[in-house]
């Protein structure tokens, strides 16, 4: 089968393409071309943008905006994206980690995607050559979507964030699943304010809402803890697929959590 490969020096003219059938958006590749050489015969051709901004890093005044063709490797040696660095480092290998693109990961499908867990624990919001939204509203209709995304946008949180990717295979095996935390401390040591996002317990990352209400005006100890661990399946969707079982990973859950929050 042969492959058409279209270069476009604008987001605007390649979106423009990608209006033929059968035709794809190749940002890293990670995702498409394993489609394709896996017997995807939709795919007839690729569209691709060398738009500067695309790979573009901004960090301003603690507001960051990383393009969708910035890869793992570049966000995990970014000196101002510690934040992020230990989430990229756990998408696949080296190999896997210079070509996957912060795009692309935002559309990977259960049980990958474990960098857009990290993003949407952030808050992040999602640029697109049509507009701006919120990572979390992007995420629900993503297959819907037709637009390039351009990149991504978040502002640094205040205490850092954690993530926790728990995989059978180390250092670089497939998520059984992935938690990114960002909290905020009251004066008295109590939780403030708390975003805590699930990779792998759904079929697209999302939001623990039981788990973060549960945990304001607690204290991180097992004690404190305890309510938020209770209802942390509350709102998932496990899946059962070659990398674990839907009744493992609804089990293992607050285990991990609850490490995550006592580290």
């Amino acid at each position: 089968m042969t492959l058409a490969l279209q270069t476009f020096a604008t987001v605007k003219d390649a979106s423009a393409a990608l209006k033929a059938a059968g035709a794809r958006y190749l940002g890293g590749g990670t995702l498409v071309v394993r489609a394709v050489n896996e017997g995807d015969v939709s795919i007839s051709g690729f569209v691709r943008s060398t738009d500067p901004a695309l790979s573009a890093i901004s960090v301003s005044g603690g507001t960051v905006r990383i393009g969708a063709s910035v890869t793992m490797a570049a966000i995990a040696r970014h000196p101002d994206l510690a934040t992020l660095a230990h989430a990229a480092r756990a998408v696949g290998g080296p190999a896997i980690r210079n070509m996957a693109s912060v795009g692309g990961n935002l559309f990977a499908p259960t049980p990958y995607g474990d960098f857009t867990v990290a993003l949407l624990a952030l808050d992040a919001t999602v640029s697109a050559d049509d507009g701006e939204l919120p990572i979390e509203t992007f995420l629900a209709k993503r297959e819907s979507n037709h637009a390039i995304v351009t990149a991504v946008g978040f502002t640094i949180p205040k205490e850092g964030g954690f993530f926790l990717k728990v995989s059978r295979v180390k250092p670089k095996g497939i998520s059984v699943l992935s938690i990114a935390t960002v909290l905020e401390h009251a004066p008295d040591g109590t939780v403030s304010s708390a975003r805590i996002a699930f990779g792998c317990m759904a079929d697209r990352p999302i939001r623990a809402r039981a788990a973060e209400k549960a945990l304001i005006g607690r204290e991180l100890t097992s004690e404190g803890i305890a309510p938020a661990l209770a209802v942390a399946r509350d709102g998932t969707s496990q899946r059962t697929d070659p990398i674990a079982s839907a009744w493992y990973r609804n089990e293992v859950l607050p285990v991990h959590l609850g490490r995550l929050l006592l580290a």
